[in-house]
């Protein structure tokens, strides 16, 4: 898993450092990944209320459902007052639908751990990315200067108490792996690398701000050729 995480330095965060980013292509982001919080903290509170699982992990596991509604929704609303827009109405993206019904899948049909596992990214990569896009700003200092929400998000994703949650997290993947056996632990393994794509995916199509095709209208001497 960790040489996964070594891979990913993904153009979309080079350039929210360098401050070579798109402004729109960042609110798009933002937007979509509001929505995608959302299931995000549905798929935590399914995996709390999973038969078998201790009292302690139910409690950690609604708990991290909160964060993500809380502390991460809360960074969200904060530049949509700033840029007086909202989330209310949009739609998940090709990407963000592929990701989120992906994940909730996974949770729904999948054992226990194997849901743990496909959710891990959304912490981990997270983590990972702050902490690199952290140190690339310090080594920039004063060279590129950024809007605030491109400092916020950094601070926020490279930050102690994200960390903590983090930890938390793998420490209990890394449990409840100890306790499955081999087949179950390939296909933890398959879910954490197939997330990990789709983290690349969501940056990808943030970046070129994708859009469903427009498939309704048309010609009509077309339709009835047809």
């Amino acid at each position: 898993m960790k040489t996964m995480l070594l891979k990913i330095r993904h153009p979309f965060l080079v350039s929210m450092v360098e401050n070579t980013l798109n402004m729109e292509s960042f609110r798009y982001y933002v937007v979509q990944d509001a929505l995608y919080l959302g299931d995000f903290a549905a798929a935590l509170r399914m995996l709390s209320k999973n038969e078998g699982i201790s009292t302690e992990d139910s409690r950690r596991l609604a708990s991290f459902a909160t964060g993500a509604e809380e502390a991460e929704m809360e960074l969200h609303s904060s530049f949509f007052r700033e840029w007086d827009i909202s989330a209310d109405g949009a739609v998940q993206m090709p990407h963000t639908l592929l990701y989120t019904s992906y994940m909730l899948s996974v949770v729904a049909t999948r054992p226990h751990a194997e849901g743990l596992a496909c959710l891990l990214p959304c912490f981990w990569v997270y983590m990972h990315v702050g902490h690199l896009m952290l140190r690339h700003r310090e080594k920039l200092g004063s060279a590129a200067s950024r809007p605030p929400q491109f400092d916020a998000w950094i601070d926020m994703y490279a930050g102690e108490e994200f960390e903590h949650e983090v930890r938390d997290y793998i420490a209990m993947v890394n449990r409840v792996a100890g306790t499955v056996d081999d087949d179950v632990r390939q296909k933890m393994n398959v879910h954490f690398r197939k997330a990990c794509e789709l983290e690349h995916m969501f940056w990808d199509q943030a970046q070129v701000r994708m859009e469903w095709p427009n498939i309704v209208g048309g010609n009509t001497e077309e339709k009835k050729e047809k």
